[in-house]
């Protein structure tokens, strides 16, 4: 089963939560000094919101599967659509390591297709993902995880 992945880039992280945990009302799943996950049933999302140095603002869309054969179909069909498409294999990214594929949508949003493998003690220091506009994800131009 797939769920809905949402990532905003905030600028106070505490007001976010506060306000996030009125709208779900449930607290966040993962939450660190810099980033805060709701893993949601109903509705079916995996929300994100992260004080990371970027522009406030809608960060990237997803797609989270739950096994391996599952994001390969996603994959298909990204690539059935020949569409710009990106593979990115044990990204250490959101204080998880997983196996990704990366494109972007006619209006320039990127969009990460992902499979999440285990949890990490980091928020990560991937590489990062250059997409026609540019989409990084979870790193900088310089590899810094404090982005």
């Amino acid at each position: 089963m797939k769920r809905f992945h949402i990532h905003i880039a905030v600028d106070d992280l505490d007001a976010n939560i506060r306000f996030y945990n009125a709208l779900f009302q449930a607290e966040p799943t993962v939450l660190q000094s810099d980033y805060a996950k709701w893993l949601l049933d109903d509705p079916r999302v995996n929300f994100a919101i992260s004080r990371r140095g970027r522009k406030p603002g809608l960060d990237h869309l997803g797609i989270q599967v739950e096994s391996a054969p599952e994001l390969e179909a996603v994959q298909s069909g990204l690539t059935a659509a020949a569409v710009p498409l990106a593979e990115q294999k044990q990204a250490a990214c959101c204080y998880a390591k997983s196996d990704k594929y990366w494109t972007v949508d006619p209006q320039g949003i990127a969009w990460e297709a992902f499979h999440s493998l285990e949890q990490i003690p980091m928020f990560g220091a991937d590489d990062v993902i250059q997409m026609p506009p540019a989409t990084p994800c979870c790193g900088s131009t310089q590899n810094d995880p404090s982005q």
